[in-house]
């Protein structure tokens, strides 16, 4: 009887670890995954940042970048936990599947938090932002930042083109006499930005501030699902971790 046992709890160890293998070799392309949207955010996705006074979208992206390296090197520690049957380093495989899930959980919360306040923020920072910086030493960031997001989205100003009468470059000299940026123009050339009339600039219904604030929400969403959902995968990953550790510890006795 106790040998049967026995041989239904190797079984059991076998299956497994078999089964935590397989969720290793899984959680490892997941944090493949997670760092690459996190550098994807940082890479290609940061142009913006500058114009956002919050430094919460900046802070979910390396987040993910954080968790998605842990993840891998967790990822190959839990193979050899798994294999090895060293009771102590699944202690320490569950610890760090413990630190990823909450960092991951963070990202997501913070993603989802953002994202309810983004339209605030926006209104309250974005124009400041776009007329007092624009064109200003030590400001060529959001300089750059302002002339991509009128020429990528089509439009002109936070709210409309009349915003930039307000512009600290606009009432220097040093625009030349133009009314708005040459970026606002649909057909940009030097000068162009000395007629503000609809067949020249875009006059798109809520302005650059809409464009911006779908933009983001789109890739805070992306950022919250990832976060959100590789954390949810985890609860299993420390579960066969736990019962791996509880049958080791039955087959020690």
């Amino acid at each position: 009887m106790g040998e049967f046992h026995e041989k239904e709890t190797t079984c059991g160890t076998v299956c497994l670890k078999y089964l935590l293998f397989t969720f290793n070799c899984c959680f490892w392309l997941a944090g493949l995954a997670v760092m690459a949207v996190g550098i994807w955010t940082l890479a290609l996705k940061s142009d913006y940042i500058s114009l956002l006074s919050s430094g919460t979208y900046l802070a979910t992206a390396y987040i993910l970048v954080v968790a998605g390296v842990v993840v891998m090197v967790t990822g190959v520690l839990g193979c050899c936990a798994t294999f090895k049957e060293r009771r102590n380093l699944l202690r320490l495989y569950f610890i760090l599947l413990l630190v990823i899930f909450l960092l991951e959980i963070i990202a997501g919360v913070l993603a989802y938090v953002y994202y309810q306040q983004l339209n605030a923020e926006l209104k309250e920072n974005l124009k400041d932002t776009m007329t007092k910086r624009y064109q200003q030493p030590s400001h060529e960031g959001v300089t750059s930042a302002v002339d991509k997001l009128q020429q990528e989205f089509h439009c002109c100003g936070s709210n409309n083109s009349k915003d930039w009468a307000d512009s600290e470059w606009i009432r220097s000299g040093e625009a030349g006499g133009r009314v708005v940026p040459d970026s606002c123009c649909k057909t940009v050339v030097e000068g162009c930005g000395h007629r503000d009339h609809a067949s020249n600039i875009y006059r798109v219904e809520g302005g650059c501030i809409t464009k911006l604030e779908t933009f983001i929400q789109e890739h805070l969403r992306i950022i919250g699902a990832v976060g959100i959902g590789i954390a949810c995968v985890q609860l299993f990953g420390m579960i066969f971790t736990c019962c791996l550790y509880k049958n080791l510890k039955l087959e020690h006795y």
